[in-house]
């Protein structure tokens, strides 16, 4: 019996774009464009334990995507169903009305959807991803049915290039820089690592590199809500960095990549995901 591709299957420009490892800095700048948005980052900060379990939330993350994406539509659903029950029972106080809202407010969803779609494909695209104008475009309109997983209307959420910044330019107004959002910033930043490895290994000047290149990959109005530079020469040296870092992770064989991937789902208790042959 023939396995069901799930949601997108062979000839998706998804399953094109997903099986980029570069895309684990798309997930780090998509952390820091979707803590610009006051309400969102307030119900982070008030509701998760990431500051006590970065890497395991990241991982958890991580496996929801994988899974979404390459499972079949059984466990993408049932991926779906277990992050809309989690929301439903979560709710956030604006801090600056003091307002109490729901943490799965379809305005807020959108948000973090839109921060993190926009986010895989303009770090493929920059580093070096080979996609025509119809590809973009179909990718954006392919994650509608990762928007819909977690609870909102296909039809609301953007689904094209031209779309998204509308999108962007429409919700502009509302991000800021608040101090949930630069604890955040700065939490990403220099996340705790275990005393073994940042003591013995190179990790830590590793993953500031990447941190920085995450940075430098955001639009460049988001940079300047953080104080940051949002100089043209900014964007041409993070594009230069993101091509260089997926030729060097192109070089690296697939059997380490397995590895890392069996010891990540284990470290979080999960089963690590097959990977499909086609892409």
């Amino acid at each position: 019996m023939e396995r069901d591709p799930g949601l997108f299957g062979p000839g998706s420009v998804t399953w094109r774009v997903h099986q980029e490892p570069i895309l684990l800095v798309a997930g780090l700048r998509a952390l820091y464009l979707q803590a610009l948005h006051p309400m969102a980052v307030a119900g982070l900060a008030q509701n998760s334990a990431y500051r006590k379990d970065p890497w395991g939330r990241l991982l958890r993350t991580s496996y929801y995507v994988g899974t979404v994406v390459f499972g079949t539509t059984q466990e993408a659903q049932a991926a779906g169903e277990r992050v809309r029950a989690i929301h439903r029972r979560l709710r956030g106080v604006d801090p600056r009305t003091g307002d109490l809202f729901r943490v799965d407010a379809p305005h807020l969803l959108r948000w973090v959807h839109v921060s993190l779609v926009e986010s895989f494909l303009t770090t493929a695209l920059r580093a070096g991803v080979p996609l025509e104008p119809d590809e973009v475009d179909r990718y954006y309109a392919e994650q509608r049915r990762v928007a819909a997983l977690v609870g909102l209307d296909p039809a609301s959420v953007p689904g094209s290039a031209a779309e998204i910044a509308g999108y962007f330019a429409e919700i502009r107004p509302e991000l800021a820089l608040t101090r949930d959002s630069a604890g955040a910033a700065l939490f990403l930043a220099a996340p705790p690592l275990p005393r073994t490895i940042a003591l013995l290994t190179p990790a830590r000047l590793a993953y500031g590199a990447v941190a920085a290149l995450a940075v430098g990959l955001l639009p460049p109005w988001a940079r300047r809500l953080y104080g940051l530079p949002g100089l043209p020469t900014t964007d041409l040296s993070a594009s230069l960095s993101a091509r260089t870092l997926r030729w060097a992770l192109a070089q690296i064989p697939d059997s380490l990549y397995e590895r890392y991937r069996v010891a990540a789902a284990a470290s979080v208790g999960v089963a690590p995901r097959p990977l499909p042959d086609q892409f």
